[in-house]
């Protein structure tokens, strides 16, 4: 196999009539499924669209995403995800830095893609739910994939650190195909007769990957919910048949809660048998919880979009150790490095560094950031953690100041950049604070120019006029001064919320 798109020709060849994306009563077959996406590719070749050139989706989980996704693989195009919250300033920065050549959005996104768009001179091209129509040759005879490179580029997913720009992480068609067949095969164990929850993004790698791809790879179906509501998805789980749920934290305690409330008392969601949780330390109280709730087992694992994403996993085939990411998977390797990027001793706290067929080919032309990333074969990921004598590893801290909100990555730097836009802002650090429900929530302290009056109010709504929604600070707080090193640079580590925000 060469392009990634090669998995949906050949399950759509074995199951033509199988149910392959579900979004309430409408259903996409792997034929139907197939043959939109063709119908994409080919409006991509009419349009001068070649093999390797990148197109942007924008869209939140509809059938538009799949169809979107797998037509401009099939096109041997380079597909770029991009979250529907975003604003104007960040779709357009997405746009440049990967020279995306058209946009798909999908119907009431809003006005932000067209103002990046024609600000880029990028075709903005807005579709309906379902996508477009099945393209030419929606017979028996199966459209066929651009042959690709293992080696090519598939996707860009964005990412950043707390300083720069976002970055775009090449993964390549081997490593998005290995990484989906890997938790398709030992993770979930999915099959035909499975049906998946898609409540995580399609945009983020998470979803992209253990969804949608391993789905695919597997002939599953994958039951879409657009928007997160924990109710809504208990019902979803019960009226599809819903076998496999993949999560973040804060979905586990959101459906813990709602199993109390009267609208799902009835709700029968016994078929579950496999729940999968990443994206952030997953409270163990509430894994203990939700698994004594539900009566079903919850697979905790850990990975980046750099790593395409899994690199660990709680595997179901052997002892689960709550609290622990578990242990690496198949075709990757994992290792703690001290400082100097010695080895580290069992038992003690290291940087995990990665390697394997999941690791990404590098930042879009970025070749300075992917040394640095990638100095000698190995990702130094950045997150702290200790593994015990089984050889399981546990997340002790982030060594960056990334900030996980609610599931999302949220960049200090990215946030504080827009902070110091207003024309009254002297200084100002965002930080995460401990959330109940969300894990993390943004949070900033500003010091203002001498005899400038600007409200913490007046700052925040100058900030979620400019980001997306997940990003910008629900808690702002005046000081005279940041605490700073001895070089002058700000240290975010040791600035403080006030007390009231902790109780």
């Amino acid at each position: 196999m060469s392009n990634l798109a090669d998995n949906l020709v050949r399950t759509a060849q074995q199951r033509p009539e199988h149910p392959a994306i579900r979004l309430g009563d409408q259903v996409l077959t792997y034929r139907g499924l197939l043959h939109s996406a063709a119908g994409v590719a080919g409006w991509l070749g009419d349009h001068g669209v070649q093999p390797g050139d990148r197109v942007a989706v924008m869209m939140p989980n509809v059938p538009a995403f799949p169809v979107h996704l797998y037509g401009a693989l099939l096109a041997g195009a380079v597909v770029v995800p991009m979250n529907p919250l975003l604003k104007t300033r960040e779709v357009e920065y997405y746009l440049r830095d990967s020279g995306a050549r058209v946009l798909f959005v999908a119907e009431g996104v809003g006005d932000e893609p067209a103002k990046a768009a024609a600000a880029v001179g990028v075709d903005l091209v807005e579709v309906g739910v379902l996508g477009r129509e099945p393209g030419g040759g929606a017979g028996d005879e199966l459209p066929s994939a651009q042959p690709r490179d293992p080696s090519d580029t598939a996707v860009i997913l964005y990412t950043s650190g707390t300083t720069g720009q976002p970055k775009g992480a090449e993964l390549t068609h081997a490593n998005l195909a290995t990484n989906a067949a890997t938790t398709a095969a030992t993770l979930t164990g999915i099959g035909p007769d499975d049906v998946q929850m898609g409540c995580l993004p399609l945009f983020h790698v998470f979803g992209l990957t253990c969804g949608l791809n391993a789905g695919v790879v597997a002939g599953a179906c994958l039951t879409l919910l657009p928007r997160f509501d924990a109710a809504a998805a208990l019902r979803t789980i019960a009226e599809h048949g819903v076998t496999v749920f993949l999560g973040v934290p804060t979905m586990y305690a959101a459906m813990l809660q709602a199993a109390d409330g009267a609208d799902v008392a009835d709700v029968d969601v016994s078929g579950l048998r496999t729940c999968v949780s990443g994206g952030a330390a997953l409270p163990v109280e509430v894994l203990k919880a939700f698994e004594s709730t539900f009566g079903c087992a919850i697979l905790e694992g850990y990975g980046l979009s750099e790593t395409s994403p899994v690199a660990c996993f709680n595997h179901p085939d052997r002892e689960r150790k709550p609290g622990s990411i578990g242990t690496p998977v198949a075709g990757v390797e994992l290792r703690l490095v001290a400082a100097d990027g010695g080895p580290v001793p069992v038992g003690r706290v290291g940087e995990i560094a990665i390697r394997g067929e999941n690791l990404m080919k590098g930042y879009w032309g970025k070749p300075d950031a992917t040394a640095e990333a990638v100095p000698d074969g190995w990702l130094r990921t950045g997150d702290l953690a200790r593994q015990d004598q089984d050889g399981y590893y546990y997340i002790v801290d982030r060594k960056k100041d990334l900030i996980i909100r609610g599931g999302y990555n949220v960049y200090p730097r990215e946030v504080e950049e827009v902070l110091y836009e207003h024309p009254d802002v002297l200084e100002a650090a965002v930080i995460g604070i401990d959330h109940d429900d969300l894990g993390e929530e943004v949070a900033a302290a500003v010091a203002l120019r001498p005899g400038t009056s600007t409200t913490p109010d007046e700052l925040i709504i100058f900030v979620k006029e400019r980001v997306a929604a997940y990003k910008y600070p629900r808690h702002l707080w005046l000081v005279d001064a940041l605490p700073k090193g001895a070089t002058g640079k700000i240290l975010r580590r040791e600035v403080a919320p006030p007390t009231c925000l902790l109780t």
